[in-house]
C-alpha cells in the first residue's frame, strides 16, 4: 500500500502543479501590468511606416504549449497602429475570427509577456502594408477556428508571411497552427522562402532559406536552423544563436538588417 501511495503521489503531484498553475494564470493576468513594452516604435515621433509581428505565450494552461501570434502595421504619417489577429472569441461574437483593433501592439496577451519576431520600417514598407492588408481579405479560414491543429492565430500570420515573404519572418516552433494548410498537403513554407509538406497540420516537414529544416509531429515542431546554429523544440522554443528580427527598407528596396532588435536567446 505504501510503495503504491508513494506511485501515486510522485505521478500526480507534478500534474496537479501543472494544472494549479494553469488556474493561477487565469486568475492572475487581470492584476499583471497592461502597459506597452517598448518595442514599438512611438507613432508620433515616427513618421515612417512600419510593420512588426508579436508573439506571446497564450491564456492559461495552454501557455505551456504554444503562443499566440498578431501583425501590426502602421502606415507612414498613422497615428496609431492597427493590429490585425485571429481570436476564437471573435468568431464567435462577429462571425469572423479576425480581429482588427487600435492598441499598442506590444501590450501583453492576458499577462504574457511580448516576444518581436520581425520589423519592417522605411521608405518602401507602405507597399508591403497594402500587400498584407490584401492578404488578410484572402484569408481562407476566416470563418473557423481550432487551437489545434489549427486553423489559428498563428495559422494567420502565417499565412500573411507566405505571401508577403519580405517579412522573412520564422515563426517560434511553439507557433502551433503555423504548418496548417487546410485541404492542401504542399506550400511554400510560413516565411514564404521555402518548401513545406503538411497533412492538416499534424504531420509534415518544411526547408527554408529562413527557418531551415523542420519536423511536425501531431502538430509539435523539431528543427535545425544551420545559418545561425540553433535548436528549435516544442514547449521550449529557440535555442541557439539569435537572428536578426528588425530590417530598415531604403528607396533602392534593398533590406538592410539591423542587430539591435536580435531575439533574446532561450
Amino acid at each position: 500500500m505504501s510503495v503504491f501511495r508513494g506511485i501515486r503521489s510522485f505521478s500526480v503531484g507534478p500534474i496537479a502543479a501543472f494544472v494549479a498553475q494553469g488556474v493561477a494564470g487565469l486568475r492572475d493576468w487581470r492584476s499583471t501590468p497592461r502597459g506597452p513594452a517598448g518595442l514599438a516604435p512611438d507613432p508620433a515621433t515616427t513618421p515612417e511606416p512600419v510593420i512588426q509581428v508579436y508573439c506571446a505565450r497564450c491564456l492559461g494552461w495552454r501557455r505551456y504549449f504554444g503562443v499566440h501570434s498578431w501583425i501590426a502595421v502602421k502606415p507612414a504619417c498613422a497615428k496609431n497602429y492597427t493590429i490585425y489577429e485571429v481570436t476564437y472569441w471573435h468568431l464567435r461574437r462577429r462571425g469572423s475570427a479576425v480581429a482588427t483593433r487600435k492598441r499598442a501592439p506590444d501590450q501583453p496577451w492576458f499577462g504574457n509577456v511580448v516576444k518581436l519576431l520581425a520589423e519592417r520600417r522605411g521608405d518602401d514598407v507602405g507597399l508591403l502594408i497594402e500587400r498584407i492588408e490584401k492578404s488578410i481579405r484572402e484569408y481562407p479560414f476566416a470563418g473557423q477556428y481550432v487551437a489545434w491543429p489549427g486553423p489559428n492565430s498563428n495559422t494567420f500570420v502565417a499565412h500573411i508571411a507566405r505571401l508577403v515573404p519580405e517579412l522573412g519572418l520564422d515563426l517560434p516552433p511553439t507557433a502551433i497552427g503555423k504548418d496548417y494548410l487546410g485541404r492542401r498537403w504542399a506550400s511554400t513554407e510560413p516565411s514564404g522562402n521555402g518548401f513545406q509538406f503538411s497533412i492538416f497540420g499534424i504531420f509534415g516537414m518544411l526547408v527554408s532559406g529562413v527557418e531551415g529544416f523542420e519536423v511536425n509531429i501531431l502538430g509539435l515542431t523539431f528543427g535545425f536552423d544551420p545559418f545561425t546554429l540553433a535548436l528549435k523544440l516544442p514547449l521550449i522554443g529557440r535555442l541557439g544563436v539569435p537572428r536578426s528580427i528588425r530590417w530598415e527598407t531604403k528607396a533602392t528596396n534593398a533590406l538592410t538588417p539591423s542587430h539591435v532588435g536580435d531575439e533574446v536567446t532561450r
